[in-house]
């Protein structure tokens, strides 16, 4: 608990100043060996055809998506002025963090200090796209068409699975995962980064109904015998 109050507490306010440059600062993950069941899960991940269009339980579940779309786009819209750009990038992230079990808000936060919503973004070492992804795995998981890394929904798509991958590895520790994404496992620069930015997507939907707490049994209604 001590070591996660001080990387969120750590340089928080210059971070997240930091983290809109247009440089691309990270993507340096490391090639390491897959075992072959975790090479199939995630080969079988990024195969799944599904199309990123968000699918809803209910009417309640797709308003809630809406008001999460319009907050996100205005916030986005200075980095991307185009209303069915944008639109098409928030409703891709929404389905990738949430395919592979991460909060939007974490996925943009990524993104923000990963590429500065650059959809051809190139760091030093090669990483590419969106979400930074280093061209290594197109071959681990994918078909070795590094190209199709700058392809919106698969840059997405690898993205999300890699950084679910190194949450599983890191049995939840977001700090160690984050460090592992970027290549600098145990710093606290990178994660604290991302946890700035995570909080300028974080999203609270006010108009979502509140579940009412259970009416209390009234006097004499048990159920004794």
């Amino acid at each position: 608990m001590i070591r996660r109050r001080r990387w969120l507490a750590a340089g928080l306010g210059s971070l997240g100043a930091a983290a809109w440059a247009p440089a691309a600062r990270a993507g340096g993950q490391i090639e390491e060996p897959l075992a072959d069941s975790v090479r199939t899960a995630l080969t079988s991940a990024i195969s799944n055809s599904a199309p990123p269009i968000p699918d809803f339980a209910d009417l309640e579940g797709r308003l809630h998506y809406l008001r999460w779309l319009g907050a996100m786009s205005g916030r986005l819209q200075r980095r991307k002025p185009a209303w069915q750009e944008r639109k098409e990038f928030l409703q891709t992230v929404w389905y990738e963090s949430r395919r592979a079990g991460l909060e939007p808000a974490l996925v943009l936060g990524l993104i923000q200090v990963e590429s500065a919503f650059r959809k051809f973004a190139v760091s030093p070492v090669g990483a590419r796209g969106y979400m930074q992804v280093m061209p290594f795995w197109s071959r681990l998981i994918g078909d070795g068409d590094a190209s199709k890394l700058f392809h919106m929904q698969t840059n997405l798509r690898f993205g999300c699975v890699i950084l679910r991958h190194y949450l599983d590895r890191e049995r939840g520790d977001l700090f160690m995962a984050l460090g592992r994404y970027n290549g600098s496992r145990g710093k606290p620069q990178y994660p604290n980064a991302v946890m700035s930015a995570r909080r300028g997507w974080e999203f609270e939907d006010k108009a979502r109904p509140v579940a009412e707490p259970p009416r209390p049994a009234p006097a004499g209604s048990g159920s004794g015998s």
